[in-house]
């Protein structure tokens, strides 16, 4: 039997009893369940690795660039895969970009996903965040959406268990590679998405014609794996994926967009000569939180040992005291002079403590 939605529908979530009725209708295909069940720990392993991308308009012109990276990390002490893919580049000369940072199960499910995307017009600008993370039983969804000076807020929360086979922008390209080492994307492949709206919809997965590419003056088989969105409102979005058989993306587009991702060299051949990503911590959620933990753990560190000396505090209370009365003009000569003395009376202290021979 087919794992479906719960009658619960979502807190905070605008909609008519139209939507609640959709919700209630949709399933998540059991071979959809099975796949996402039966990864394998192996598997996982053969997709830690980077993917390097370039973006090119229909005539071929440079338009930016797409890395996608998938390793082993711990979320709260539990470990799991963490997902971090990012696009950059111009449009018309307007810069911008999409990054997505997700935290997942073994089997794909949704720790913590945050979704960042942003359009820099001449005088108006776009911006679109979207982050969900599971709290207490409950997958919190907040979105906001910037226009110019205006700012849109919505949020939504679901039930984790009515959401069991939920695939987002994160889980989708680990799903695929996974696909992809596979070289069979199963019948029926149908799981569960997040409309814009954040409404809950289909996403669905086939498999295309194996063909031949070109990448780095070398014609390569790859193995092509097509998503589609299903919107309630809008019209279906339709992208597709194609594969080396290590696994790594070789080409990806929307279907009807002129912007296509291609693989410039094969992963033997970006080894010899290999570019260094530039890495913007601070858009980056894992190493963001890092730098928060150890800022705080240094703090604390300080703080104990400041306790446990205390004579520091009058010291250096003394010292600034004293150099503000005086004001010289060489204050490191006059931090010299004025600390002389205190080493000397320590080494003279630890001498007369030292044994005699």
């Amino acid at each position: 039997m087919a794992t479906s939605l719960e009658k619960e529908g979502p807190v905070g979530a605008s909609g008519g009893n139209e939507g609640a009725d959709h919700e209630e209708d949709l399933k998540v295909s059991d071979e959809a369940v099975t796949f996402m069940t039966s990864i394998e720990p192996a598997e996982l392993q053969r997709c830690v690795f980077a993917d390097s991308l370039v973006t090119v308009s229909e005539g071929g012109r440079d338009l930016g660039k797409f890395t996608l990276t998938v390793e082993f990390a711990n979320r709260s002490q539990q470990p799991c895969m963490l997902l971090h893919a990012q696009s950059q580049g111009a449009i018309d000369n307007s810069p911008c970009g999409t990054t997505v940072t997700a935290y997942l199960t073994t089997d794909l499910e949704v720790l913590e996903e945050d979704y960042h995307e942003y359009v820099k017009l001449e005088g108006h600008s776009l911006d679109k965040r979207c982050h969900m993370v599971q709290r207490d039983g409950q997958m919190v969804i907040n979105k906001v959406i910037t226009v110019g000076e205006k700012v849109t807020k919505e949020s939504s929360s679901y039930p984790v268990s009515i959401l069991r086979g939920l695939i987002t922008e994160g889980s989708n390209l680990l799903l695929m590679r996974l696909i992809a080492l596979r070289r069979k994307v199963p019948e029926n492949m149908s799981f569960l998405s997040l409309d814009p709206g954040l409404r809950i919809i289909h996403t669905t997965f086939t498999e295309l014609d194996v063909k031949q590419l070109e990448i780095g003056g070398e014609t390569v088989e790859v193995f092509g794996v097509e998503r589609t969105v299903h919107s309630m409102e809008d019209s279906t979005t339709t992208w597709q994926s194609y594969f080396l058989a290590d696994g790594h993306l070789a080409s990806r587009m929307q279907v009807g967009s002129p912007i296509t991702m291609r693989l410039l060299q094969l992963p033997s051949q970006q080894q010899k000569g290999f570019e260094k990503v530039p890495l913007i911590w601070e858009e980056d959620m894992q190493m963001c939180s890092n730098f928060l933990d150890r800022k705080e753990e240094l703090k604390a560190d300080h703080a104990s040992y400041l306790r446990q000396h205390p004579e520091i505090r009058a010291l250096i209370s003394d010292f600034l005291q004293f150099l503000l009365l005086r004001k010289p003009d060489d204050v490191i000569q006059f931090a010299r002079e004025y600390f002389l003395p205190i080493a000397s009376s320590q080494s003279l202290e630890v001498r007369l403590k030292a044994p005699t021979p």
